[in-house]
């Protein structure tokens, strides 16, 4: 299994990645090679589908890489185009085509759009390579108990394989192995699962492939957040055994029409020669905080990398959120390809420098300085006779947020740096962010963490490095945005363990305000929780795309109108 890192639209550049894993399976010994879901175009391919000229150079490429690939069988993800599209796998054998699978179950949840632009395939298909009877699904098709999966091992299929490209978040990892082990159980079959690896936008796709035997044990998985040759050795024999013991097939055989599989007999890819058993590959499970720290890693270097960008820059306040975002840039693209900006005011405490001095030194960053105190003097100036009568409030202290925006785009101009921006899910959530000011940027690493999560990666962050990279007065300190005398961010906000639980119920969950009080909140507090997350759908829609974490992140997982007056916190 390949798992590969496509890049959504490089066309010719997915083509060569094929090539080069194809030849690199072949040498490992391999008779089958899985590559990703959609691996020519990339996933998700969004509305670049609903150009004719994209499927067809999509389909070029699928013809041009049959004659090249030769001496393996190999499984790659394409988009089919008939008299409408199709989400497709091409089994490509001794130089062309051999068959083509159309994937029959389209998500159309969360952040999947695929019944927005295919169409679903109606009949399974297995092959049958070197005398073995393989069934082939792409992704979705393996979730649904009663799916592809039964119908193709009633059709004899021994082996299914099934290729991805499934997002990660937190928990979908061991939800995936649940799910997978259930199925290789219940059809009497080993399954081979190959996902996608890498950022897209908002996504991350984690690997993490999967062979799972008959029985529900796990033969191999693919490696965490990387690019891998998963190479498996597997035995169908036992699988003959037990069907022979299981009188349950023989009654469901019976229910099924003969034709409901189709099978394609490829005969041999070579020669069976006797090889050498494979030692047996040995992944570390990921702790939480790390595994959510490796996803913002590969998030943060794709959407730079892939973007064409070559330099970032982070503003820096001495705050917990600014300091894992730029740690975060540090991991993912060298201390030397990040430039952090300090922008002090007549509010930020003396303790906020020297912090921000301190990450910045301890992670190798470039620090530049930038006062803003004479320019929010001169603000302050120019609108005294428009504020005049008025008494000071959120419009003064958003001012700073926005000469700091302003600043840091202005560098972004100056020397095409990407800037990142700092906001976490609970800011977020319920507007605690400044529009053209501190959300003004171009990536929002941190966007889908909870302000606890956000602590709780800091301190891995530390324990990765086993030194102190963040400084410890940075995680005891009062959170605060430092725009007014003595300012923390609890005068406006419930405390963050508290706040968090209750935007999990709302946001999250969409538990109604009589079921969020009935956890044990206060009602004062969740009706002003949920009306701060309904008043600011309209900032997070000016927001920049940022890392999928959560099961439910803001914007493409929760989308809320916002001209909106339905609301339960009347009740």
């Amino acid at each position: 299994m390949a798992q590969m890192n496509p890049v959504v639209g490089d066309i010719t550049g997915n083509a060569k990645k094929v090539l080069a894993w194809a030849e690199k399976a072949k040498k490992a010994g391999a008779q089958l090679v899985l590559f990703p879901e959609l691996t020519i175009t990339g996933y998700p391919p969004e509305d670049l589908l609903l150009k004719p000229g994209f499927i067809e150079d999509n389909l070029k490429a699928l013809k041009a890489l049959a004659k090249k690939i030769n001496g393996i069988t190999a499984i790659i993800g394409f988009v089919d185009r008939g008299v409408d599209i199709y989400n497709a796998a091409a089994i490509v054998h001794k130089g062309r085509v051999a068959g083509v699978y159309h994937k029959m179950y389209l998500p159309n949840y969360g952040v999947f759009d695929e019944q927005r632009y295919f169409q679903a395939g109606d009949r399974p298909l297995n092959f049958i390579l070197n005398g073995v009877n393989i069934g082939l699904e792409i992704c979705e098709d393996i979730w649904y108990p009663e799916g592809p999966a039964r119908l193709q091992s009633l059709a004899g299929a021994e082996v299914i394989v099934n290729i991805n490209a499934s997002p990660y978040h937190m928990g979908k990892a061991a939800l995936r192995e649940e799910m997978l082990i259930t199925r290789a159980r219940d059809n009497e079959v080993i399954i081979a699962y190959n996902n996608t690896v890498g950022g897209q936008d908002e996504l991350v796709f984690d690997g993490r492939g999967l062979v799972i035997d008959e029985k529900g044990n796990i033969l191999a998985r693919g490696k965490a957040f990387e690019e891998d040759l998963i190479v498996t050795d597997i035995d169908i024999d036992p699988i003959y055994m037990a069907r022979l013991h299981d009188p349950r097939r023989r009654e469901q055989k019976r229910t099924v029409p003969a034709d409901s599989v189709k099978v394609i007999d490829l005969g041999a890819i070579r020669k069976k020669k006797k090889m050498p058993a494979l030692p047996k590959r040995k992944t570390i499970a990921l702790e939480e905080t790390e595994e959510v720290l490796q996803a913002l890693i590969l998030g943060t270097r794709d959407y730079v990398k892939k973007n064409g960008f070559t330099h970032v820059a982070v503003g820096l306040s001495g705050g917990i959120d600014s300091a894992l975002v730029a740690s975060i840039a540090a991991l993912a693209l060298g201390s030397e390809n990040i430039t952090c900006v300090a922008m002090p005011s007549r509010y930020t405490s003396k303790e906020s420098v020297i912090d921000a001095e301190a990450l910045a030194k301890n992670l190798g960053i470039k620090l530049l300085t930038i006062p803003i105190e004479d320019t929010f003097t001169q603000y302050l100036k120019m609108m005294k006779g428009p504020f005049k009568g008025t008494k000071p409030n959120e419009a003064e202290e958003n001012m700073q947020a926005r000469i700091r925006g302003n600043i840091l785009m202005a560098l972004s101009n100056k020397f095409g740096w990407l800037v990142l921006t700092t906001g976490n899910k609970s800011e977020m959530s319920v507007g605690y962010a400044t529009l053209y000011g501190d959300m003004a940027g171009g990536f929002a690493v941190i966007k889908d963490l909870p302000k606890t999560l956000v602590y709780a990666v800091s301190g891995q962050v530390n324990s990765r490095a086993k030194k102190t990279l963040i400084p410890e007065r940075i995680f005891t300190k009062a959170p605060t945005a430092e725009l007014r005398p003595n300012q923390t961010d609890q005068d406006t906000l419930p405390p963050y363990d508290i706040l968090d639980k209750v935007l999990k119920a709302y946001v999250e969950d969409d538990k109604s305000i009589d079921e969020i009080i009935a956890l044990g909140f206060k009602r004062e507090l969740v009706k002003r929780v949920a009306r701060m997350v309904d008043l600011s759908e309209y900032k997070r829609r000016q927001a920049p795309p940022g890392i999928k974490i959560t099961p439910r992140a803001l914007g493409k997982d929760r989308r809320m109108p916002i001209t909106n007056q339905y609301n339960d916190r009347s009740r």
